[in-house]
């Protein structure tokens, strides 16, 4: 790991040079206009040589506060960087990382809508759907901290405002796309969109396509104490993984303006996906298994909004993921020969009114209901090849459950404008949320207060609480075999929701440096965690409610440029971490740790005419822990190339991804019996993508759905 040492010194030498250049170019402090630059006027630039050797250039602010919510000039934010789609565009957020294949604000999980529209969606389906739509869709950003209860979200909130009008009645506009990207295996994605805007009614259709090849190999090692005799066991497995799959996904969204603010909109999305893998272990145990996966999801919505500030919706979400395995393994005397059928299917519906008044003296005042209702049909059956289905088989038993959730929130707040400097936003929301298991009622308070001390200072206070609720797969009763069979996923019917307290403070000074300090306490934080059993060589994976979690955290984020040619921006985050579980197993648990996270984004502009710009980004994370696992430290270095020609129509783009081939940690347990160490692949990628955009493109809105708890 010691190539890690290598990330934050290769991006800043790869800075200097052209900083220096432009400071040697610059000596006598010379600042060109923006027309200046445009026309490349010599006679302008001579007149500059005799103004005063210090001037003063305007530059518009990226964010700006209003009650509860700091909004982002985002377009600008990623003009020139190699963003093709809005997730990627998300990342450029000051705060925003990507953890586990998932965005974190703050190192917080965060809720992604669009336009405000909260849907059933999973996280996963919606991080889908986001990096399917072009990022010149994206109007703006909100970011909120702690969202107030009329956005039907708890917790930190990323509301994408997408472009509703983009020119001339009765033009089509649209944007073709495609990507080639080459890691150890070849991937590829086609994407299309076509928006066309009328009057009174708006329509937009996207479509896009991902496939390809994959594979990733596990180098396990581990020691496994036996209780019964007092003996360790030698555990060392290698796994190679080689899948391939194909995702459809698909959305047609209309919109329809009876007068000024009174609309009718409705929007549809879809996805088809299949997967197909093949796992071979050798080692300590030798396997073969082979899986495959389909889902389908279809969601619709209907919004109508009238110019009373009532709003009214429904939305319907059926999806369904059946799936199979074939495994054949065999470790010591122990064998395991079976085919499995699993599958999932969800049927959601929300319903919602909510209406807000804007009252006399900057008093505001907004209340509602919300009810939300949902089916979960879940089943999985085993079957021996040579016994059949026998009690000698040693198969866990078939399960087929049907499992249905209610929740109805109901919530009322009020925000007051005291001036131009003081701004506060306050809700509680009540909520009772039913399953077969739980039936409980809810107080959720938030307070957000804003202070403007000057002209762009901003000082943001936020508190908050909120309910987090396990995945539908996560609380069934099931057994599911990882990999050869040494490992086994079980379910947790008893699973409780996560609560979590959370209160920071937020400064922006000149509306661009941002600085925030948080705390969050996490009561019944559910967390999946490796455990090796005393009993038998097995690993057990489930998820348990740990006692709690709290994190303290720091963060700085400081953009700074170096002339026309470079634009960085360098974001730090100190965070202490604990977590504390008194009944784990036989091995009740209180560790803590600090730990830091570092990230460089730099953009080269190479060229002007041609327009050619290189970014380079790297990211550093400190060591970490989950659980009784710890996390090493790893990081990422990429480099991007982007050439745009054909007046801004055309994008043409290269990079080169982990290039130190050090992004995936590789955790590990140390922790009183428990040893083991998984060393996971992690393979440099390089790709190449074109995008098209016709009609004079420029883009428009839609919403999502949460999936991040389907299978």
């Amino acid at each position: 790991m010691k190539r890690l040492y290598f990330l934050p010194a290769a991006c800043l030498l790869l800075a200097l040079p052209l900083s220096a250049q432009e400071n040697l170019k610059n000596e006598n402090l010379r600042t060109l206009s923006a027309d200046s630059i445009l026309t490349g006027d010599a006679r302008m630039d001579s007149l500059y040589r005799h103004l005063p050797e210090v001037m003063v250039v305007g530059e518009r602010p990226v964010v700006k506060a209003s009650a509860g919510k700091l909004e982002y000039d985002l377009p600008r934010m990623i003009e020139g960087r190699p963003v093709d789609n809005v997730y990627e565009a998300l990342k450029e957020l000051p705060g925003v990382v990507e953890q586990d294949g998932a965005l974190t604000l703050g190192m917080q999980a965060v809720t992604v809508v669009l336009d405000g529209k909260v849907t059933n969606m999973s996280g996963a389906q919606l991080y889908a759907l986001l990096k399917s739509l072009p990022a010149d869709r994206i109007e703006r950003v909100e970011v909120m901290y702690n969202a107030p209860a009329r956005y039907q979200v708890r917790g930190a909130m990323i509301n994408v405002r997408l472009r509703h009008r983009i020119g001339d009645p009765g033009v089509v506009q649209g944007e073709v796309y495609g990507k080639y990207n080459q890691e150890h295996e070849a991937s590829f994605e086609e994407r299309a969109s076509l928006l066309y805007n009328g009057r009174k009614f708006s329509a937009d259709f996207l479509y896009s396509h991902s496939h390809g090849e994959s594979f990733n190999t596990t180098d396990k090692e581990a020691r496994h104490w036996q209780q019964a005799d007092g003996s360790t066991h030698l555990i060392d497995n290698y796994e190679e993984m080689r899948a391939r799959s194909h995702t459809h996904s698909f959305r047609l969204g209309t919109d329809y303006t009876l007068a000024e603010n009174h609309s009718l909109s409705f929007v549809y999305n879809g996805a088809y996906a299949t997967s197909h893998t093949r796992q071979n272990s050798t080692g300590t145990q030798t396997a073969e298994s082979v899986s495959s996966q389909t889902s389908w999801l279809h969601n619709g919505r209907l919004d109508y909004r009238t110019p009373i500030g009532l709003k009214a919706g429904a939305e319907f979400t059926w999806y369904n993921a059946p799936g199979d395995q074939l495994l054949h393994s065999r470790m010591g005397n122990d064998s395991l020969d079976f085919y499995t059928e699993d599958g999932q299917r969800i049927n959601a519906w929300k319903f919602f009114l909510a209406q807000e008044h804007q009252l006399k003296n900057g008093w505001g005042l907004n209340y509602g209901a919300v009810y939300t209702t949902s089916v979960d049909h879940s089943y999985q059956t085993y079957e021996n090849e040579e016994l059949k289905k026998n009690e000698e088989s040693g198969l866990p038993d078939d399960v087929r459950s049907r499992r249905r959730e209610q929740t109805l929130n109901l919530y009322a707040g009020f925000s007051k404008s005291f001036g131009r400097k003081l701004m506060t936003d306050f809700s509680l929301a009540v909520e009772r949320y039913k399953t077969p298991v739980w039936d409980e009622w809810d107080v959720y308070p938030v307070l957000n207060l804003t202070y403007l001390p000057a002209d762009g200072h901003i000082l943001q206070l936020n508190f908050s609480s909120d309910k987090s609720y396990p995945d539908y797969w996560a609380v069934q009763d099931v057994i599911s075999y990882l990999g050869g069979g040494y490992s086994e996923i079980h379910g947790n019917p008893l699973l409780k929701p996560a609560i979590d307290y959370s209160t920071s403070l937020t400064y922006i000074l000149k509306s661009k440096y941002v600085f925030r300090a948080w705390f969050n306490h996490t009561k019944d934080r559910a967390v999946q965690t490796l455990y090796q059993s005393p009993d038998e060589l097995l690993e057990l994976y489930k998820y348990l409610n740990f006692d709690f979690e709290q994190q303290a955290g720091l963060q700085a984020s400081v953009p700074f440029k170096a002339g026309q040619w470079l634009n960085s921006r360098l974001t730090l985050i100190g965070l202490w971490m604990r977590q504390k579980d008194s009944d784990f197993y036989d091995l009740p648990f209180d560790r803590h740790r600090l730990l830091g996270i570092a990230v460089l984004n730099n953009t080269f502009t190479l060229s002007r005419k041609p327009d050619i710009r290189l970014t380079v980004d790297g990211r550093l994370q400190g060591r970490a822990i989950q659980g009784i696992y710890d996390i090493p430290t790893c990081g990422d270095l990429s480099a991007t190339l982007r050439y745009t020609f054909l007046g801004g129509n055309a994008v043409l783009t290269a990079w080169c991804r982990d290039i130190l081939q050090t992004s995936m940690p590789c955790p590990q347990i140390r922790y009183a019996r428990q040893w083991v160490t998984n060393e996971y692949s992690s393979f440099r990628s390089v790709g190449l993508s074109f995008a098209w955009k016709f009609g004079g493109y420029k883009e428009k809105k839609r919403e999502a759905v949460d999936t991040s708890r389907f299978k």
